[in-house]
């Protein structure tokens, strides 16, 4: 390792380790999985096996910019925000803005009373899953048996 290697690169708010791939290192930001990655390494001309702590500042706002212009230069399937609700537009959402969309996504739902929204409301599965077996927030089954058991026992004891 040399001196200018840096253990910690600050890209789009998101704290990354340095000793990481590129391509692999631009997962730890919300938002980018490695498939968006590598297409952003490709879009910025950076090496995606160039370890992160290596790079330099410019190299970094090439990334930064290349994140920003994911939506202009990505087929719109590709980005994580097709069709915007507001805008209707294509974006690539990252970081807290994600977390910010994705709760007010939620509480829209919740407000118009859908059927997602009144899944997350009572707290229960949301994508069809079964219900019958598992997801059980209360006393299972088997341990209700096994009380009124004891019930049992105690009445005939006295």
């Amino acid at each position: 390792m040399s001196d200018s290697f840096r253990h910690i690169v600050r890209i789009k708010n998101t704290n990354i380790e340095g000793d990481r791939r590129v391509d692999y290192a631009l997962t730890g930001i919300k938002g980018i999985g490695q498939r968006t990655a590598k297409a952003i390494t490709k879009l910025s001309g950076i090496n995606p096996e160039k370890r992160l702590g290596t790079i330099t500042d410019e190299e970094v706002e090439k990334i930064e910019q290349s994140i920003d212009q994911l939506e202009e230069k990505a087929p719109g399937w590709f980005v994580n925000r097709t069709k915007d609700y507001k805008t209707g537009e294509n974006k690539h959402v990252t970081g807290s803005d994600l977390i910010v969309t994705h709760r007010q996504d939620l509480d829209r739902m919740k407000k118009i009373n859908c059927y997602k929204g009144v899944r997350h409301k009572k707290g229960k599965k949301v994508r069809g899953q079964r219900t019958r077996s598992t997801g059980r927030s209360e006393t299972t089954v088997g341990v209700k048996r096994a009380e009124l058991q004891k019930q049992k026992d105690k009445a005939e004891e006295e």
